[in-house]
């Protein structure tokens, strides 16, 4: 028993020695993995530290250098600065010096004008004094005058003025006389020499304008489809156009009857493009009727442009350019309004040209003198003379122009010679033989007035005469007048036609009220 004790005591010691040393092995491990982590942390100290101080070092470096590029920009621009003041320095100091030398010369002047002005004003003086010395002695001799003939200096002046004009009056009436006998003598052939010469250097087509277009067609097959079902292509045609279209057994030709040559011209072309096309319908030919009176309007424009430059006439205002254009479609008692006035212009011109007046103003007032008869206005009561001096005065036309086209037919008083030339030029393009009627001119404006007593009431929107002027054609707004308004006009306006109008035969007036209902498909 007491070896066991013996035993584990000795094994508890063993156990605690061991233990110790154990412990006493580790500790030593320990500080020297301890003192190797330190020695190998140091290194690693220092290697960061001189990192660091060559980072720093470098950025001193860098820092230092850029401040010595902007301290040496800085300095370059003081530098720079200084020059500058000192180049406005010298500046200023050179200007200082003329503005001295300036000043001196100033006053060296200054010191010459007084002496100058003060010599003029001594001179000045002694003019005044002769003045009056010479006064007196003028007054002198006017009382010896009037002491020897009896009369004062008023009197004695006025009889010589009476001298003088009993004398130029005495001979001014002899060489009016003399003037007036010699004109007498040679106006009257120098005006038909002129005349005649001016006749013979313009020459121009006179051919009388009717109220029919034909239009050929190729075969009478073509007829049935301008007619189209019920007749509602052909009525179509004439509520667009205005203008009359007669099928009869005439061989390959449609007849367009209407007073106005631009409704013809238009249905013409349309004709024709409705037949080359082959589609005639009434919704086809609404189309092609807009697109052609369009087309007529550019023509119009084009016209008169073209004449304006075919006679070298400049400047004239867009307006009446237009206006001139559609003299084409314009007739004067059966002449081509457009031919007229062309004539007019170059008659005007050539005996401007043997008068030795203005060539152009007399040119631009003879292609200007009828402009007033295509005046769309309401003063249509106006003479056309009249009518057209207030169109070129709108339209800023010279004075000479405006008298001239007033003074044509004697409306207004003639002020200056292009006046008398454009009113004989106008009679010489009017009198050569088959350039005018007289009937085709009263038959358009009858026609025309027909058109404008429609045009008078409320809710007409077109109105055509047709048939030669035996039918009017009045189409009416299917929104503003009904049935029974449509029944009361046509009869108001034949009894006013009846009442104020003079004219062969009777009159067929047609109301036409049509609804429409347009819808598009997208």
């Amino acid at each position: 028993m007491e070896g066991i004790i013996i035993y584990a005591v000795l094994l508890f010691a063993g156990g605690i020695a061991g233990g110790v040393l154990t412990a006493t092995v580790l500790r030593k491990a320990i500080l020297k993995k301890s003192e190797a982590l330190l020695e190998e942390t140091k290194e690693k100290s220092e290697v960061i530290k001189k990192e660091k101080m060559l980072q720093a070092k470098e950025k001193f470096l860098q820092l230092k250098a850029e401040h010595d590029k902007v301290t040496g920009e800085k300095t370059r621009e003081i530098q720079k600065a200084e020059n500058k003041n000192q180049q406005r320095e010298q500046a200023l100091n050179q200007k200082f010096e003329e503005f001295n030398r300036k000043q001196k010369e100033y006053q060296q002047q200054k010191q010459v004008l007084t002496d100058q002005t003060a010599l003029v004003t001594k001179r000045q003086e002694e003019m005044d004094k002769l003045k009056e010395e010479l006064s007196k002695v003028q007054e002198q001799h006017l009382k010896q005058l009037e002491h020897i003939s009896g009369l004062s200096a008023n009197e004695a002046k006025e009889q010589l003025i009476e001298g003088l004009k009993e004398e130029a009056r005495a001979e001014a009436m002899i060489y009016i006389k003399e003037i007036t006998e010699e004109a007498k003598m040679t106006a009257a052939s120098d005006a038909r020499k002129i005349v005649v010469e001016t006749i013979q250097r313009t020459a121009a087509e006179h051919t009388i304008e009717n109220t029919v277009t034909v239009f050929n067609i190729e075969s009478d097959e073509i007829k049935g489809r301008i007619i189209g079902r019920e007749g509602r292509n052909i009525r179509a045609l004439e509520a667009l156009t205005g203008v009359e279209i007669i099928i009869d057994d005439s061989p390959d030709a449609i007849l367009l009857s209407g007073f106005d040559p631009v409704r013809r011209e238009i249905a013409r072309l349309s004709l024709h493009k409705l037949v080359t096309d082959g589609r005639i319908h009434p919704a086809r030919i609404e189309e092609v009727v807009t697109k052609t009176e369009k087309q007529i309007e550019q023509e119009i424009i084009e016209t008169g442009k073209r004449t304006v430059i075919d006679l070298g006439i400049h400047n004239l205002h867009p307006d009446l350019i237009k206006m001139v254009g559609r003299m084409k479609y314009r007739s004067s008692y059966g002449q081509n309004l457009l031919q007229h006035s062309i004539e007019v212009a170059k008659l005007s011109a050539t005996m401007a040209a043997e008068l030795g007046l203005n060539v152009k103003t007399a040119k631009r007032a003879g292609l200007l003198h009828d402009i007033g008869k295509i005046a769309e206005t309401n003063e249509a009561e106006l003479p056309h003379a009249i009518l057209g001096m207030k169109i070129a005065e709108k339209f800023k036309e010279k004075p000479d122009v405006c008298n001239a086209i007033g003074a044509h037919h004697d409306e207004i008083e003639m002020e200056t010679l292009i006046a008398p030339i454009v009113q004989v030029c106008d009679a010489i393009s009017g009198a050569r033989p088959g350039a005018r009627r007289e009937v085709v001119e009263a038959y358009i404006q009858r026609l025309k007035k027909l058109e404008e007593m429609a045009l008078a009431y409320d809710g007409v929107v077109k109105t055509y005469a047709i048939q030669a002027g035996r039918e009017l054609r009045v189409i009416v707004g299917a929104d503003q007048i009904s049935d029974s308004d449509a029944d009361k006009l046509a009869f108001d306006l034949s009894k006013k036609i009846q009442t104020e109008m003079t004219y062969p035969g009777q009159i067929k007036i047609t109301v036409i009220r049509e609804t429409r209902a347009v819808s598009y498909a997208k």
